[in-house]
């Protein structure tokens, strides 16, 4: 197993124990950090730097409960790894299940991830946080 595959692999284990801070020390101070969707999705956007990151995973982490990734390809090509899976979790506010095929490129230079792409069901995702701020209230 490469070096870049073994690092990914180490931030997956890092999101499923929930060290936040392993994953924040494993990607550039200019990471860029990518999930495009619909701004009804908490976390979706456009990231960069690590402060960017920490954003992204406060979001998933107050806005859900129940999350569950499984990766089930890595894939190397040169200084990138994507990796394809499956991701579920509930919405808080509204109790809605979504659960989304998705793919991942990471982007690894110098042994630090310096861009993260997040392709999944973004209008599944959408239909899970549907109805958020009625469900606050």
């Amino acid at each position: 197993m490469s070096d870049n595959v073994s690092l990914v692999k180490s931030i997956y284990a890092a999101f499923g124990r929930g060290d936040v801070g392993f994953i924040l020390n494993s990607v550039a101070p200019e990471v860029q950090w990518t999930l495009e969707g619909p701004a009804i999705i908490p976390y979706s956007g456009k990231r960069m730097g690590r402060d960017g990151v920490a954003g992204f995973f406060e979001a998933l982490a107050t806005t859900q409960t129940h999350q569950k990734l499984t990766i089930d390809e890595f894939i190397e090509a040169g200084d990138e790894v994507i990796t394809v899976g499956r991701y579920a979790a509930r919405v808080n506010a509204t109790g809605k299940y979504m659960d989304t095929a998705l793919a991942h490129v990471w982007t690894i230079k110098a042994g630090k991830i310096t861009r993260f792409l997040d392709f999944a069901d973004t209008a599944g995702m959408a239909a899970a946080y549907e109805g958020a701020s009625a469900a606050r209230a």
